[in-house]
């Protein structure tokens, strides 16, 4: 019995020691930090996909079209008021190089210049996260789907953003969260 009182005794103790770890590493960052990387790596550990665990996904119901959702994505963006800045038909692409049929993938690239630039003046490395993406899949079952990047930790996984630009962020974010999931039902 001693030795199963010893055990949970390190136990607790590496648990201490880790919530110490944590909160020391975690401080003057932004509140909601720990939350998105909790989330982050539960969807690493249930994955094992670090691309999967770090987007946001969509299932398009059943019985729509990939041109459907099309329409209704470049719909719904352009009624949120974010700037098209281009789309990728990837798969067209894909399918006239190899010069035979391709699952169909598109990605829409979609921004607000003047909050991208306040993200680029925060951090020169935001950049490299502009402009947002959505990206409508056909899957290799034929099931179609949306994807964006999850943006929470460009909004809250570092250092606090200034109010007014954590706001846009924010609000660029419902946006990108709008198109996909009224997207997915081919709502306009």
């Amino acid at each position: 019995m001693r030795f199963v009182w010893n055990i949970l005794a390190v136990l607790g103790l590496v648990a201490v020691l880790g919530l110490g770890f944590a909160a020391w590493t975690f401080r003057g960052f932004d509140p909601g930090a720990l939350s998105t990387y909790t989330d982050l790596v539960r969807n690493l550990a249930s994955t094992g996909n670090a691309a999967e665990a770090t987007v946001w996904k969509r299932k398009v119901a059943d019985g729509l079209s990939f041109k459907e959702v099309d329409e209704s994505i470049r719909e719904i963006a352009n009624s949120n008021n974010i700037r098209d800045v281009g789309a990728l038909p990837l798969g067209d692409e894909v399918s006239n190089m190899m010069g035979k049929p391709w699952r169909k993938l598109k990605i829409y690239l979609y921004c607000n210049p003047l909050t991208a630039a306040k993200m680029v003046d925060f951090s020169d490395a935001y950049s490299a996260y502009l402009p947002c993406r959505v990206a409508l899949l056909e899957d290799k079952k034929g099931q179609l789907w949306i994807y964006s990047l999850n943006m929470d930790m460009m909004i809250h996984g570092g250092t606090p953003l200034p109010p007014d630009l954590k706001k846009e962020a924010n609000h660029v974010k419902k946006i990108i969260l709008d198109v996909m999931d009224r997207g997915s039902k081919g709502d306009f």
